[in-house]
């Protein structure tokens, strides 16, 4: 094995305080150049040196001293270099950060050199190697791209320092028996080096103390890219650049947010749609676009090692749960169509249906106006369609599908788990607890707490925030989220009133246009009215979301979280919290307290003392949940597809224009990396965050709508191929990090699993239908050839038109009305009260959202309990992984000590380490 020499001359390994703030520069090489040397950027142009006069790497000048020798924008001719190359003009240091800004004169240009140059040179002085390239030789003739490289004594030391795990053994545990439909499954798998690239290796944290354990067998590609990028990503967020106002300034993310740099990236190792001639390069890319991102391989399985080794843990994690969350759906797709086609062909055998469409039964039964005066009696069986239509939702299977979603929810999770601790194994997550980027405290932290404290667990000062100022900030972030959720409230509420406002014109406007009669029994004016409402609530929530969204990020800033973790963790909540009230509130409002609260004829409810309540209709509200979800579901998916696909290609597409005023050959792998969109920090926030909502739809509300799972699986089938797209062509390659799990999207998850529960029995006991008709069904059903015929007259109750306080303009000669209640007719004693059947009826809703609640968390508590979060198999790899990592480092301990027993480097107390040493070998192998 390779290993490069070490010179103290070199290097010097500090664990100090580099600031006021307490940041820690962990490598600080020592620069043999000058002052006006290590300078980089246009201000301080060095002579114009060309290739040919550069001290070449002898053999009396280290790799770092060549480095600083280099001049910063030495001239080249691109002409010789691969417009794909991700190397230094030498050809052999990878590139592993770029950095870019533009040289644009203005009053605060020489403040941001000033800043670039103390920034730069202290990347230097960290260990980094830096080679830039004029603007001479860029594309547009202004942008300056800084290319950055980890030699290896850096990779190592900040290896060691954020405790990254390296093969240490080939994995000698073997595989499990292969299942015998896997032959079956072959159309759906990938190729095994493209499902596995890398060869399987049992792991350890490094420690540059003990190198010779690790199986380093090429020093250059021992870490690969995501891995390098990660490291340089971590030193350029805590590296400083200056003081200015009395404070220490730092980190990448404030030289971006201040134009001193316009962009920070890592590189795509080539292009999507060809290999790379270098055969250095890996095209990992190339085989991720052909393999992965393209629709046409939807059905193929998803190359999650691949997908990990060149995004990182954290973007894999998330693209193995969204695979798993589409299989899952699948199963419950199957389910909910067959509810749906079981109420598509049992439509003609429905008897509430039958009868209001009878022109004998319901042709004869005058309805009471829905509005005041404007509205006019109306006969039953002008609703003749949509309760056919209602049917097909509010049925049996209804109720089956409803408990089987219950159970389905539990099994995804849990399923879940298990699927997430393989990965864990997998990808070497067993004993991360959460990376140090995310615990460690964040730059903007650190930079806006001026006062400190001890730490009591390390004893070491650190900043913080005062108890007061964090009370204030949370009383300002508390007080702005509570306005936006009224807002959204008010929102809410307007649109009701729209529904009350708008119905009297659509009925109006349908019983006196001639045109719309050929289409009046299908547009009812309460469909009409519940399709306008809904449009009109998406297009408020999708306004609502657009404006809230940065709301939510400047308040979370505002806060001023301690950690990465503690960021995302309030970020997440506070936009679930909004969207979830957003999203579900019209959801909610139609199915819980539309026509609940309406009054009967006479004595009708208001609100605002002006309008009527809306009321449901005869076959029941279920059909305009149905509706309402849809619309808004589907439009949330289909403008969300549009977003993220649409909106990053017009973009780039528009970059590659401008670009092609220069010759291909001389478009680099960093200008065509620059012009690519940028994927944020809280890019995978917002795919959690739409997932998650979707999952709410076909959870919270599935009892509505049967074939929400089967809208899902399609929409998902088609999200991870965009996703896959826009993430592999349309934006630059993300910086690297980890995640052992989906983080608080997991208990999230868990609590809407339960809230679903309770919603659907509801639903079914309050929205549906199905309780009335089983309550008449077995205790008020006249006919026992036909227990359900008469149900709809059962159903209506009667009233007297002349009691009508507010009377409608066309009065006629109509003496009687009926309206949907259970109360008793005008010339009982106890006229217009609810009869006992109406009792009856409620005691039997409450006992069924009882039983059914309680039936199915039994069922959901007992599947938790049966199905194990670890399986078997990765308890026993981990166990022996530990063992064989400890005997490894044990014997290696045991050497060491012989080593130096026979160089006659013994002193006092050797002789009882060594047998000590001894003892964990044993001890190892004993276990």
């Amino acid at each position: 094995m390779s290993r490069l020499g070490k010179k103290e001359e070199e290097t010097l390994i500090e664990m100090a305080s580099a600031t006021d703030n307490n940041m820690v520069i962990l490598i600080n090489f020592k620069p043999s150049r000058s002052a006006g040397e290590d300078s980089n950027g246009p201000l301080y142009e060095s002579s114009s040196n060309t290739e040919s006069e550069l001290p070449g790497n002898s053999e009396g000048l280290s790799s770092t001293e060549t480095t600083l020798l280099i001049p910063d924008h030495q001239v080249i001719d691109k002409r010789h270099q691969s417009k794909d190359s991700v190397f230094f003009r030498d050809g052999v240091r990878r590139i592993d950060f770029v950095l870019s800004y533009v040289d644009d004169p203005n009053k605060d240009e020489e403040k941001k050199a000033d800043r670039r140059r103390e920034f730069e040179s202290n990347l230097q002085k960290s260990g980094l190697e830096l080679e830039t390239e004029d603007k001479k030789e860029s594309e547009n003739g202004k942008t300056y791209y800084v290319k950055i490289h980890a030699p290896w004594e850096v990779l190592i030391t900040y290896a060691e320092v954020l405790n990254i795990k390296v093969p240490i053994k080939e994995n000698d545990v073997p595989c499990t028996i292969e299942n015998p439909i896997d032959c079956m499954l072959s159309p759906f798998r990938l190729p095994e080096k493209v499902m596995h690239p890398d060869p399987d290796y049992f792991t350890a944290p490094f420690r540059k103390d003990r190198q010779e354990l690790y199986l380093i067998h090429d020093e250059s590609t021992f870490f690969s890219p995501s891995v390098r990028n990660r490291i340089v990503f971590y030193i350029l967020t805590r590296c400083p650049y200056g003081t200015e106002e009395g404070k220490k300034k730092f980190g990448i993310k404030r030289l971006l947010s201040n134009g001193t740099y316009t962009a920070a990236y890592p590189l795509h190792d080539c292009q999507y749609w060809k290999k790379s001639n270098d055969p250095h390069c890996d095209n990992e890319r190339y085989t991720l676009y052909m393999e992965w991102a393209r629709f046409l391989r939807f059905f193929k399985e998803q190359p999650l090692d691949l997908i990990r080794k060149y995004y990182g843990e954290k973007i894999g994690i998330y693209f193995a749960w969204l695979g798993f969350y589409t299989e899952m759906l699948f199963l419950a797709a199957v389910v909910g169509l067959f509810c749906f086609l079981y109420g598509l062909f049992t439509m003609d055998a429905n008897m509430s249906s039958k009868e209001i469409c009878d022109p004998a039964i319901g042709g004869e039964i005058i309805m009471c106006p829905l509005c005041d005066v404007d509205c006019n009696y109306w006969r039953l069986n002008t609703t003749c369609r949509p309760s056919e239509y209602s049917h097909l939702f509010d049925n049996v299977a209804t109720l089956f599908f409803a408990i089987f979603m219950g159970i389905w929810v539990t099994l995804f999770l849990e399923f879940w788990k298990r699927r997430q601790a393989r990965l864990k194994y997998e990808w070497d997550l067993v004993d991360f607890e959460e990376e140090q980027q995310q615990l460690q405290l964040r730059p903007e932290y650190e930079a806006k707490c001026t006062q400190k404290k001890k730490n009591p667990v390390t004893q070491e000062m650190e900043p913080y925030l005062p108890l007061t100022s964090k009370a204030v900030r949370f009383c300002i972030s508390g007080t702005t989220v509570l306005f936006w959720t009224s807002l959204i409230i008010a929102s809410m509420i307007a649109v009701i009133l729209y529904r009350l406002s708008v119905y009297a014109a659509f009925a109006s406007i349908m019983k006196n246009t001639q045109t719309l009669q050929p289409i009046s029994g299908l547009l009812t004016p309460q469909l009409a009215t519940s399709v306008t409402a809904s449009c009109l609530n998406f297009v408020i929530i999708m306004i609502l979301n657009f404006l809230y969204e940065r709301i939510a990020v400047w308040i979370t800033d505002m806060e001023i979280p301690r950690t990465h973790l503690e960021y995302e963790n309030r970020l997440t909540m506070k936009m679930f919290l909004f969207q979830f009230v957003n999203y579900y509130s019209s959801c909610f409002y139609v199915a819980f307290f539309k026509g609940k609260f309406v009054g009967y004829p006479g004595n009708y409810t208001y609100m605002f003392s002006h309008w009527r309540n809306e009321e449901c209709d005869p076959a029941g509200c279920l059909i305009e949940l149905t509706t309402q979800l849809t619309i808004v579901m589907a439009g949330k998916q289909i403008w969300g597809n549009i977003q993220e696909a649409i909106v990053p290609w017009i973009w780039n597409w528009w970059g590659r224009q401008r670009a092609r005023c220069n010759p291909e050959n001389l478009y680099s792998r960093w200008e065509q990396d620059h012009d690519l969109q940028r994927f944020g920090h809280l890019g995978l926030f917002y795919e959690y965050l739409e997932m998650v909502i979707q999952f709410g739809f076909i959870t919270l509300f599935v009892a509505s709508f049967p074939l929400a799972p089967l809208l899902a699986l399609m929409n998902n089938i088609l999200e991870i191929r965009v996703d896959s797209w826009k993430l592999t062509t349309q934006f630059r390659r993300p910086v690297a990090s980890k995640a052992h799990s989906i983080g608080v999207w997991q208990e999230i998850l868990n609590g809407m699993a339960v809230l679903s529960v309770v919603t659907n029995a509801f639903i079914v006991a309050f929205t549906s239908d199905m309780i009335p008709r089983l309550v008449y069904y077995y205790a008020y059903s006249p006919n026992a050839n036909s227990p359900m015929s008469g149900y709809i007259n059962n159903s209506l109750s009667v009233f007297r038109v002349s009691s009508f306080s507010v009377k409608p303009k066309d009065q006629g000669d109509i003496d009687f009305c009926r309206y949907r209640d259970y109360r008793y007719p005008p010339d009982h004693e106890l006229q217009y009260s609810h009869t006992m059947q109406f009792w009856h009826i409620l005691a039997a809703k409450m006992a069924f959202i009882i039983i059914m609640e309680h039936v199915v968390f039994i069922v959901k508590f007992f599947v938790a309990w049966m199905i194990p979060d670890v399986p078997a198999d990765v308890t026993a790899r981990i166990k022996r992984e530990k063992f064989i990592t400890q005997k490894i480092l044990h014997e290696y301990e045991l050497n060491k000590l012989k080593e130096k027993l026979c160089q006659g480097k013994a002193y006092q107390g050797m002789e009882k380490e060594f047998i000590a040493t001894e003892g964990k070998v044993e001890l190892s192998q004993a276990m």
